[in-house]
């Protein structure tokens, strides 16, 4: 059968390089891309024009990675037959995946037209499948396929969450628009599966566009049955205006933000969600210079990561994700753009490639792991960081607030990098969260900023807690910096530098914006130099017995405040100027039963946290 299906699709290939590809009733195409290895120049289905599916029984099955590609000219497929690509999403029932149909409603008019969520199936077989169920239901369902129509929403040109435009299984969706949909089964924990859909349709081809509003977000995707250069996409003429005699113009700020939520979400509460938006921008590929794009990224802060850079999950904190957002969108996948100016965003033929998601350079933001041990050392290291070539330095900054959740700032240097904004090297920030931190350009949130590197660059580093807790601060995924250059943090209300390429930097802090206080800086001034705490300096603990948080200061510090938060930030114990007592001891007879963390500050402001739980 294998055979079989290779050699119908080379025909069919070598037929539709010079022509138009019809299929007529009662026929169809059947692609494996088993066959065939991604490339530039190879594309397992590819028509110049536009392909015709002329009766409701004529089909094209594009199956195991295959995708069709469509030539740069204007293409208005036309036919009442039907394209079937399959996709899969979150199985978790309380997690939502952001779409982008690549396919739309099927009619004898050419052209691209509105896709609906009704136009995605329930595979069945190979090539068979029925019509998906809809209900009015909180909760989706796996077997038979039955999708909760309470979940679809659309975003455009807002910037307000209640902005979200409510959508059910009918609504008509323009081509290139995203939309929201949740998962159809239980959290979904590592090893699961994820859920399969088909979505069968009209392709879209062509160039389609979607309106775009300064300072307003707008979610789109990749409306193409085929994967999406993200940098063609970003760098179209189009879409950014690189005529050196005019000025820069731009229709979006040059980032894409994926949304990411926990694995292990259970609730439908818009309070109780624990997700973001991971951040993706990429220069653009220049053969005398960068033969590949220069990508930078940084996850959705709700990991908690280690000095290094490692993601753990301590104890009751969230489930981390894992997803890397690279240059290849894959089919299907939603996204959103920030508006830079009012107007249109395009996307065209000429920014589709064939690249299977399976492969290094591309994934599909869901809560499961199927890409996660995809990795191309040529162009990414072991922990799916993309490297930098000669010419450019980069480092990761980690804010880790309470040990519950972490930010992830990127740093790039280059020396074609401005004090201003540097389209394809910088990103904005989605939206802060309760606590938080950012680089800061033109009193924006900056996730991703560059510089042109000197030694004596200062750059601000911006803190917001919401409640009095402990702050650590960290560094990882260095890269071309020589070994002897130091990287510190300086704190100037305690007038402290800490080279944060051999230790991290810990502090309690109580509420507030910090938006002056913290630098990145390359070189020491003359203020304190410290050395780090370490965990082994104190030791915290429940005394079951007595009913008591036992806190032991075998070295003698002189403890400058100490508090116990529940997990929610709120202060349950607060004690300041202890001294420097061997052992102080807390009644937690009043408190409830669960985890809380314990932070100790000492006199020079550096802190450690840790984790407790409380029995009583």
């Amino acid at each position: 059968m294998i055979n079989r299906i290779l050699f119908l699709v080379f025909i069919l290939i070598s037929f539709s390089v010079s022509a138009q590809l019809t299929v007529t009733n009662d026929s169809y195409i059947f692609v494996d891309g088993n066959g065939f290895t991604e490339g530039p120049d190879v594309a397992p289905l590819y028509v110049t024009n536009a392909v015709n599916l002329t009766n409701a029984n004529s089909n094209i099955y594009l199956r195991n990675e295959a995708q069709l590609l469509q030539g740069n000219t204007v293409s208005t497929n036309s036919g009442l037959g039907e394209l079937s690509v399959f996709q899969n999403g979150n199985t978790n029932q309380w997690a939502y995946n952001y779409w982008c149909s690549p396919v739309g409603n099927n009619s004898a008019t050419s052209g691209n037209e509105a896709a609906r969520v009704n136009l995605i199936d329930d595979s069945t077989g190979l090539i068979s499948s029925n019509d998906a169920i809809f209900t009015n239901g909180l909760n989706g369902t796996s077997s038979p396929l039955q999708i909760a129509s309470r979940w679809i929403y659309s975003y455009v040109t807002s910037d307000e969450y209640s902005e979200w435009i409510d959508l059910d299984e009918t609504s008509n969706i323009s081509p290139g628009l995203g939309f929201t949909m949740k998962g159809m089964g239980p959290s979904l924990m590592p090893g699961a599966s994820s859920q399969l859909y088909d979505f069968r349709g009209k392709a879209n081809s062509g160039t389609i566009t979607n309106n775009v509003a300064t300072n307003q977000f707008t979610l789109i995707g990749n409306p193409y049955p085929s994967a999406l250069d993200a940098a063609d996409f970003l760098w179209d003429p189009q879409n950014v205006n690189l005529d050196d005699a005019s000025p820069f113009v731009a229709s979006t700020t040059g980032a894409l933000y994926f949304w990411e939520q926990a694995p292990n979400s259970n609730s439908h509460s818009i309070e109780d969600y624990v997700g973001g938006y991971a951040s993706y921008t990429c220069s653009q590929p220049n053969a005398t210079t960068d033969a590949v794009a220069i990508e930078s990224f940084v996850p959705a802060p709700y990991n908690f990561h280690l000095g290094d850079g490692t993601v753990v999950i301590p104890p009751g904190a969230t489930v981390n994700g894992s997803h890397v957002a690279r240059r290849y969108i894959p089919i299907g996948q939603g996204f959103m753009v920030e508006g830079a100016s009012n107007g249109l965003v395009y996307v065209k033929n000429s920014h589709r490639n064939f690249y299977k998601e399976s492969s290094p350079n591309s994934e599909f933001f869901r809560t499961d792991t199927a890409n996660s041990d995809n990795v191309n050392t040529a162009t990414y290291d072991d922990n799916g960081f993309f490297q930098v070539p000669s010419g450019y330095k980069r480092f990761r900054v980690m804010g880790n607030f309470n040990d519950l959740y972490s930010r992830e700032l990127l740093a790039n240097f280059h020396d074609s990098a401005t004090e201003g904004f540097d389209y394809g090297l910088e990103a904005k920030g989605s939206g802060a969260i309760s606590s938080d931190m950012y680089w800061v350009l033109d009193d924006e949130e900056y996730v991703i900023q560059a510089h042109a590197f000197n030694v004596e660059l200062r750059i601000p580093l911006v803190v917001n807690v919401d409640t009095q807790q402990a702050v650590k601060f960290g560094i990882f995924d260095i890269q071309n910096f020589d070994t002897s250059q130091e990287i510190y943090i300086y704190d100037s209300e305690s007038e402290i530098y800490v080279n944060l390429r051999n230790q991290n930097y810990s502090i309690n802090l109580e509420p507030g914006d910090y938006s002056n206080r913290f630098e990145i800086t390359f070189q020491p001034g003359e203020a304190l130099h410290i050395e780090e705490l370490s965990d082994k300096d104190f030791v915290v603990f429940q005394n079951t017995k007595t009913a008591e948080l036992t806190v032991l200061n075998p070295n003698g510090f002189d403890i400058k405040t100490m508090t116990l938060c529940d997990v929610t930030g709120k202060i349950a114990i607060s004690s300041k100027n202890l001294g420097s007592q061997n052992a102080y001891r807390f009644s937690t007879k009043s408190l409830s039963e669960g985890i809380y963390v314990a932070t100790v500050t000492v006199n020079n402001n550096q802190s450690i946290s840790k984790k407790v739980i409380i029995k009583n």
